[in-house]
């Protein structure tokens, strides 16, 4: 059996407030639980979005009502919201600038809106971006001239692994992190039946929408090429249900807290990282970047040697299904220490809603 610290998620979606149909803090931070995830990141793009104090105050109770495991909350950057967001940072998990797409009050269509958020967030934790490619460029050359540590959500391209790599050489406070479906998926094929990487076919269609979008096998590839660069796995969980992801217009989005350790400790046994690694990336790393306190009592017990197929009907995530659907593991979670508590043990949360810790109180 090995024994592994708690998890942490840094990049997850549970939809509270706003679209608790699809997830909320309680169910989302059950399937945390019995993935070994002891702390999460939610982010901040809710219904309404989480932008001032009382958007906060309510994301806030909600999680001190339903959350099983700890957890912080982003604040997300708006276009006139750059001072309050810098007053708030102390309660904030960290501030998120979504550079590329968004809706509502998160969207930053000018650049100049940027500006006054690199300039005022106070700079304890770091300014996130949703940013591909050129738009992360961009955010790269902002934080470096405001010298501002900077944190690049969910990369997935060959250029943007190398662009970091080249920030990093030269001094721009800059950490990253990858998406399990970003290392182990590709695009679907140009065929009728969609396929997920090289693990035969999976679901089509609406189920294959994330973003950023799947990469291709070269992309993949420079991922994997340059872990060094890589400082966090994330999931970005980010649930919908089954009705919305076949329908005429599927949101994009994986759920995925559930399925991490289990992708990551199948690369370790196929020797594609070491466990190191997986603990460097999933607790020292995001604990640094963020600011995190320690978890005392907090631990999970593996069966390193188990195998099985993912299964959507076993997992605890409300969406009920995964892209990893039928994927062969190897490690399974049997056990899940809280603080002193059994959390999870054999398949059943072992804890209560509103167990869960806010991290920045």
């Amino acid at each position: 059996m090995l024994k592994l610290p708690g998890l942490i998620d840094p990049h997850v979606h549970f939809r509270d407030p706003g679209q608790t149909h699809k997830e909320d803090w309680d169910s989302g931070t059950a399937s945390a639980l019995a993935g070994g995830v002891t702390m999460v990141l939610a982010m901040p793009n809710t219904k309404p979005p989480i932008f001032d104090q009382a958007t906060l105050d309510l994301a806030l109770e909600a999680a001190r009502r339903k959350a099983r495991c700890d957890y912080a909350q982003y604040l997300g950057a708006g276009p006139e919201n750059a001072a309050e967001a810098a007053r708030l940072a102390p309660r904030a998990a960290a501030l998120k600038m979504y550079l590329d797409s968004t809706f509502g009050q998160l969207r930053l269509d000018d650049m100049t809106l940027w500006l006054e958020h690199f300039r005022q967030w106070p700079g304890k934790t770091p300014i996130v971006t949703h940013s591909e490619s050129r738009s992360m460029a961009a955010a790269l050359w902002m934080a470096h001239m405001f010298d501002k540590p900077i944190h690049i959500a969910h990369i997935s391209l060959r250029e943007e692994v190398l662009l970091i790599r080249a920030a990093k050489e030269h001094g721009v406070k800059v950490t990253c992190e990858v998406c399990p479906h970003h290392l182990f998926l590709m695009q679907p094929a140009p065929s009728s039946a969609p396929s997920f990487g090289d693990h035969g076919a999976g679901p089509g269609g609406g189920r294959t929408e994330v973003r950023p979008r799947l990469a291709t096998q070269a992309d993949v590839d420079a991922l994997w090429a340059n872990l060094d660069v890589i400082d966090c796995f994330a999931t970005d969980h980010a649930p919908h249900t089954l009705a919305e992801k076949d329908g005429e217009n599927p949101p994009p989005g994986f759920p995925g807290v559930e399925t991490l350790l289990p992708l990551l400790l199948t690369a370790v046994h196929d020797g594609r990282i070491s466990l190191d690694q997986l603990i460097e990336k999933t607790i020292t790393n995001p604990r640094r970047i963020f600011n995190l306190p320690e978890q005392p009592q907090t631990w999970v017990e593996v069966d390193e040697k188990a195998e099985y197929e993912i299964k959507a009907s076993e997992l605890h995530s409300r969406c009920g299904w995964t892209p990893f659907e039928g994927w062969k593991v190897t490690g399974k979670v049997t056990k899940v220490v809280l603080r002193g508590r059994e959390a999870f043990k054999e398949g059943q949360i072992l804890v209560e809603p509103g167990f869960g810790r806010n991290v920045r109180d």
